[in-house]
């Protein structure tokens, strides 16, 4: 890859708690220069990008006009709005910006919805621009992970990607039990939550299976419920015995009536249910089925009151460190089989 010698132009675009981690990691990265943030309160717009991640002043203040990010001239945006607005892609990229971001629905080209990939390529080859979608899961895990321990294997049976999230000392009681439903009565998994698994990991599994040369037929989801066995207290408050404890949610790329690939997310709030998983401390692990098998291990070494202050990271980082490679690649879309290695400027 060539390195520009001049700093890379970059814009943040968002500040909520992952893009608050970005913005500090394009501030104080080696050969970047912020430029510009874009918030969308007005509350936020005038304030000094330093003092929006908890540094001192920079000079750069924040706005909420899509129209002062393009006069900027930037690079690169990294976007990283709650939901992708189409019109917005396309305008930062039309305008020769690229993009790098932490929205999902870029991950598998080929199995984009044709409308959105036609208006995206298009402004793509007016600005000679490129996008990527990237993030920690999925992305690394279900991406950068399978893709260099698949590089050992001469026949693949299958590739399971498991994630684990202990949510015991977590203190948010309205995601816990209003969004995600932990001390509720259980019930099946619903439609739209299965469908959420499908659009969120389907597109990332297809296109390392599609790498792998072999390409997927379907993406199944499932869903499973463990309960308490008696009551308990966790930070954000009671679980009531017979109420959801535990959930595990599943996407699975099938190929000839076989599972071929496979994330599987398992969010517990104390180990103590009656289901039968077999259960991590918060992290990955991604078991390999082959000729070469492996099973490898991805913990979180801190403690679980360090998790809202670190797990940021986990996202923001790999799509500040993608900058330059996207900037350098060639114009559209471009998912993580068409980059090179990523590795990250730390000095």
């Amino acid at each position: 890859m060539a390195v520009n010698a001049a700093p890379t132009r970059v814009v943040q675009w968002a500040t909520g708690n992952i893009g608050t981690k970005s913005l500090r990691g394009l501030i104080e990265h080696p050969t970047m220069s912020l430029v510009g943030v874009y918030v969308h309160s007005e509350q936020k717009a005038g304030t000094d990008a330093g003092e929006l991640c908890g540094l001192d002043p920079i000079g750069v203040a924040a706005t909420n006009s899509i129209d002062d990010v393009i006069a900027l001239e930037p690079d690169c945006v990294v976007y990283m709005p709650a939901a992708l607005d189409v019109d917005e892609v396309c305008r930062l990229l039309a305008a020769g910006i690229n993009v790098v971001t932490t929205r999902g629905e870029f991950h598998h080209p080929a199995g984009m919805e044709a409308g959105l990939r036609t208006a995206v390529e298009e402004a793509c080859r007016t600005g000679s621009s490129s996008i990527h979608s990237t993030g920690s899961s999925p992305g690394f895990i279900t991406e950068a992970v399978p893709l260099v321990l698949a590089s050992i294997q001469r026949r693949l049976d299958k590739i399971t990607i498991d994630e684990y999230a202990d949510l015991s000392q977590r203190d948010s009681p309205d995601l816990l039990f209003q969004i995600m439903g932990f001390g509720q009565e259980p019930t099946e998994f619903s439609d739209l939550r299965l469908e959420h698994a499908r659009s969120s990991f389907g597109p990332s599994l297809a296109l390392v299976a599609d790498a792998l040369g072999l390409p997927l037929d379907s993406i199944e989801a499932a869903g499973e419920i463990g309960v308490t066995r008696h009551e308990t207290t966790i930070a954000a408050g009671v679980l009531k015995a017979g109420t959801v404890a535990a959930q595990r949610i599943s996407a699975t790329g099938m190929r000839d009536g076989k599972a071929v690939i496979q994330f599987r997310a398992t969010w517990y709030c104390t180990p103590d249910f009656d289901a039968d998983w077999d259960l991590l401390d918060t992290g990955w692990r991604v078991t390999v089925e082959g000729d070469a098998p492996l099973e490898v291990a991805l913990k979180m070494p801190i403690t679980l009151d360090e998790m809202a202050a670190t797990t940021p990271g986990y996202t923001a980082n790999r799509a500040v460190n993608l900058v330059p490679y996207v900037c350098d690649a060639a114009p559209g879309i471009r998912p993580s089989t068409e980059l090179p290695q990523i590795i990250a400027k730390l000095g």
